[in-house]
C-alpha cells in the first residue's frame, strides 16, 4: 500500500481531539517524498529522499528587524503551548515542526516561519506522518507540467556592471578595509506558463542528490551548505568556501588538486571557518574544527569543504544559535559588519531570503538549517535567480563572473529541462 493509499484509508483515532492536537505515527514507506507535495502551501527540506515535507498552515509568522529570531523563538514557544502532541515515533523531525526561511539581512528583509498542518518525514527506513487533530490528509497528486519557454534578463546589474562592482570590492580589499566579501548577482527569468514550484523541486532533487532541496513561500533551491544541524546536544556544520568549475571526465582530478593548492581559495575558506568557529564556540563545551578542508564535488562545481562538530553546553535555543552564527563569512565576508555594509553598497539589490538560513526545528530542539543557495524566488511567471562569489584581494572579476554563471546553472537547468 502506498503512502497516499494508507493516508486515505486509515481510520480516525477514537480519542477526542482538541483544536490544536498533533499526532505523529509511522506509515509505510513507498512514494518518494518530493513527489507527494501538493501545489498549495507546500514546504520541503529533502536530501536523497530523506527529510521533511509539509503543507497547510497551523501557524505563520512574517517578521523583520534585528530581533527577528528573538521574536520567532517567543512566537514558537507560544504556539507550542497551544498544541498537544502525541508522538509515537520519537525521531528528530517528529511532533510539531517549524519551517524557517529567514532573510539574509534580518534588519531589513522579511523572514518567514511556518508550522504546517501536515508533515510527512523520512529517516532511513522510517517514514512518519504528523497531522493536526488526527486529520486524514488527501494527497491530490496532480500532473505537473513545465513552464514552457524561458526568457532571461539582467537583474539589478548587467554582467558588465557586476564585474565593475567586483573590481571595486577588490580595490577595497587591497586597501585593507576588510579581508573578504561575498558579492551576489541576480538574474530575472520569465516563463510562458506559471511556474509550479514542485516542477523545480523534483528536478533539483533528481540531480543534486548531495544537496538539501528546499522550498518555502516561493523560494526554492538546492543548497550544498549545512549551516547547522542539531541532534540532541550534538551540532554539525558543513562550511563551503573556495570553488572551481568541474572540467569534465579525465580533468576533474587536476581541477581538484589546483583548488586544494590555491592560496586564494584556502584563505577564503579559512575566513569562513574562523567566522563559524568564533560565533559557535560560546554555545559549545567542545568544538572540533578540521585542520584542512576536503573536496566536495557536485554536478557542476567543486568546493573546499570542512565539517565542524561540537557538543553543546547546556540547552541553548536553536534559533538563538542560528541568530549568532548567521551570516558566516561564507556568504557575507569578514569583518561581518563591514562586509554587510559593502554588500549593500555594491550589489544594488535586496537579497531577500537568498543566502539566509533555511530549514526546520522540532519541539525537542532538534533541527537542520542550510544556507539558501542555488535558488530562485518564484512569482507566477517570473523568477529571480541568485548566485554569489567570495571576493578576495587577488580575485579576478571576470573569473568571478564565470563562477557565478556556473552557479546559476542549477536553477536554469531545472527550469529549462
Amino acid at each position: 500500500m502506498s503512502v497516499a493509499e494508507q493516508l486515505d484509508s486509515r481510520g480516525a483515532d477514537p480519542r477526542p481531539a482538541t483544536p490544536h492536537q498533533l499526532r505523529t505515527r509511522s506509515v509505510v514507506r513507498s512514494d518518494r517524498l518530493i513527489d507527494l507535495l501538493p501545489r498549495e502551501q507546500a514546504v520541503a527540506w529533502v536530501k536523497d529522499d530523506e527529510g521533511l515535507i509539509g503543507w497547510g498552515e497551523l501557524g505563520r509568522l512574517e517578521v523583520k528587524g534585528p530581533d527577528t529570531f528573538v521574536q520567532a523563538s517567543r512566537w514558537w514557544r507560544e504556539q507550542l503551548a497551544e498544541i498537544a502532541v502525541t508522538d509515537e515515533v520519537g525521531l528528530p523531525g517528529t511532533g510539531a515542526v517549524l519551517f524557517v526561511s529567514a532573510a539574509f539581512d534580518i534588519r531589513t528583509g522579511a523572514s518567514v516561519f511556518v508550522i504546517p498542518r501536515v508533515v510527512l518525514g523520512r529517516s532511513g527506513t522510517r517514514t512518519w506522518l504528523t497531522a493536526l487533530n488526527d486529520e486524514q490528509p488527501q494527497l491530490n497528486i496532480d500532473e505537473i507540467t513545465g513552464p514552457g519557454a524561458v526568457r532571461y534578463a539582467d537583474g539589478a546589474q548587467s554582467a558588465a556592471a557586476w564585474v565593475s562592482s567586483v573590481a571595486e570590492a577588490v580595490d577595497r580589499l587591497r586597501a585593507g578595509d576588510l579581508g573578504k566579501v561575498v558579492l551576489a548577482r541576480d538574474l530575472m527569468a520569465s516563463t510562458a506558463q506559471p511556474v509550479d514550484a514542485r516542477y523545480l523541486l523534483r528536478r533539483l532533487a533528481d540531480r543534486w542528490t548531495e544537496c538539501w532541496t528546499y522550498g518555502l513561500d516561493g523560494l526554492v533551491g538546492a543548497t550544498p551548505e549545512l549551516l547547522l544541524r542539531r541532534t540532541g546536544s550534538r551540532v554539525t556544520s558543513r562550511v563551503l568556501a573556495g570553488t572551481a568549475a568541474r572540467a569534465g571526465q579525465g580533468q576533474d582530478e587536476a581541477v581538484g588538486r589546483e583548488l586544494l593548492a590555491s592560496a586564494k581559495n584556502q584563505d577564503e575558506h579559512r575566513y569562513a571557518i574562523a567566522s563559524l568557529a568564533e560565533t559557535l564556540a560560546p554555545f559549545c563545551s567542545s568544538l572540533d574544527v578540521p585542520a584542512a578542508p576536503h573536496l566536495h564535488t557536485l554536478p557542476t562545481l567543486m568546493h573546499l569543504a570542512s565539517d565542524v562538530q561540537g557538543e553543546l553546553a547546556g540547552d541553548p535555543d536553536l534559533l538563538s544559535i542560528i541568530d549568532a552564527i548567521h551570516p558566516t563569512a561564507a556568504v557575507c565576508g569578514t569583518p561581518r559588519d563591514v562586509a554587510i555594509d559593502l554588500i549593500a553598497e555594491l550589489e544594488g539589490m535586496d537579497r531577500g531570503r537568498y543566502a539566509g538560513p533555511v530549514g526546520w526545528l522540532d519541539t525537542a530542539g532538534n533541527g537542520e538549517f542550510g544556507v539558501a543557495l542555488r535558488c530562485a524566488q518564484i512569482e507566477d511567471r517570473a523568477l529571480r535567480l541568485f548566485a554569489g562569489c567570495g571576493i578576495m584581494a587577488d580575485s579576478v572579476p571576470e573569473a568571478e563572473l564565470a563562477e557565478a554563471q556556473v552557479k546559476l546553472l542549477a536553477i536554469r537547468d531545472a527550469l529549462e529541462s
